[in-house]
């Protein structure tokens, strides 16, 4: 079956396209909220702060939750209690509650929230074999770009009609993924009766966590820094655009032209443009260096992002793969978050170089190994 024409992956899709719909527009959503309740943008980024640390912290056991009673049974309650808590933060703000109490009440979607992801990562899993699974992945991201871009556009667009809107909006994203959640997928009985994850201990896995932690440790060097990159070259503020524009272009040209072959490929290909990019951009080699540069990791990223997320499903046996994928984004996450601050403290030139260096220690753990097939065989789903 053609990919498509695969009607459990479309609804698979928009169901994953309306959990993360949220998380994008939530930095936006909470400045205006709290510059409209208390006169601070700097709350909202606070909000936004405490949001995405409790999301980090709760992924992994939120995870293991979800394996023990089945993704397809549980991420509907937590999708209803993640747009529940949007409601209460809504309402304690429009109540001008006290910032402790905002603090408080960030934290009812970042609970059930930080495993959404590796849940509906899960259920793909069940939702197409293993033949379509690296294209699947592809066609993901790709969307993905669209709904990183569309989010703070509809908040947007949506505070028009006042501040409380874009949660309303958020909340309402919740309960239409709930609802498209797929039903069809194996009982928790079956699940429970694959051997224990753990057992494979925590090498096995390391290389592809140090593949997610690369991708956003690297491209954070370059979604957060646009402004002083173009600087760096005496160009003004209005060009800095133009360095998203060319990361995001190469993000999706790789991703078409990975969805196109249909094939896992080699992950140490990848890694070394990420090398490659990284030390041509820290080098600053001009303007052809730096559009260069973005342009290689933008068409690196998408590719060994699939790559990383079909090789863990290899290894996750199916009783811990919630946990695992979640623990996989966190990862990935710690690593965007680290990649920012580098941004904040350190000359322009070192934070390329660190993910440079990340994404040769993920190619060096692999040069011993097969690169499409570490630890464990390929599981049919």
């Amino acid at each position: 079956m053609s990919l498509f024409t695969h009607r459990a992956y479309w609804r698979w899709s928009a169901g994953v396209q309306f959990a993360r719909l949220p998380s994008t527009m939530a930095p936006l959503a909470f400045t205006l909220l709290t510059t409209a309740t208390t006169g601070s943008y700097r709350l909202g980024g606070v909000l936004m702060s405490v949001l995405v640390a409790t999301e980090m912290v709760c992924a992994v056991p939120m995870g293991r939750l979800l394996d023990r009673v089945g993704p397809s049974r549980g991420l509907p309650v937590l999708l209803l209690l993640t747009g529940a808590g949007f409601v209460v933060l809504a309402a304690a703000a429009a109540a001008k509650a006290p910032a402790a109490l905002l603090f408080a009440a960030v934290l009812l979607p970042g609970i059930p929230g930080g495993a959404l992801s590796g849940g509906f990562r899960t259920l793909l899993a069940d939702t197409v074999d293993d033949e379509l699974l690296p294209r699947a992945i592809s066609v993901d991201g790709m969307l993905l770009e669209s709904v990183l871009v569309g989010g703070p556009a509809l908040v947007a667009l949506l505070d028009l009609a006042g501040s409380l809107v874009p949660l309303a909006a958020m909340a309402a994203a919740c309960v239409a993924a709930a609802v498209l959640v797929p039903r069809r997928t194996a009982s928790p009985d079956q699940v429970e009766a694959e051997p224990d994850g753990l057992s494979a201990g925590l090498g096995t896995y390391l290389p592809w966590l140090c593949c997610a932690f690369t991708v956003g440790l690297l491209t954070s060097t370059i979604e957060v820094a646009p402004l002083p990159l173009v600087q760096r070259l005496g160009a003004p503020a209005t060009v800095a655009p133009v360095v998203i524009a060319v990361l995001c272009g190469a993000s999706l040209v790789g991703g078409a032209l990975y969805a196109w072959r249909g094939k896992v490929g080699d992950p140490r290909l990848f890694l070394t443009g990420f090398v490659v990019g990284g030390i041509v951009l820290a080098a600053d080699f001009g303007w052809p260096g730096l559009l260069a540069s973005v342009a290689v990791i933008g068409v690196c990223g998408g590719p060994l992002v699939a790559a990383t997320s079909v090789n863990l499903q290899r290894l996750l046996p199916k009783n811990r793969r919630s946990a695992g994928f979640s623990l996989s984004f966190t990862v990935q996450s710690c690593g965007f978050g680290l990649g920012s601050l580098a941004v904040g403290v350190l000359p322009l030139w070192l934070p390329p170089l660190f993910g440079a260096f990340a994404a040769a220690v993920a190619g060096a753990m692999l040069v011993r190994k097969p690169a499409r097939a570490i630890g464990t065989v390929s599981v049919t789903s």
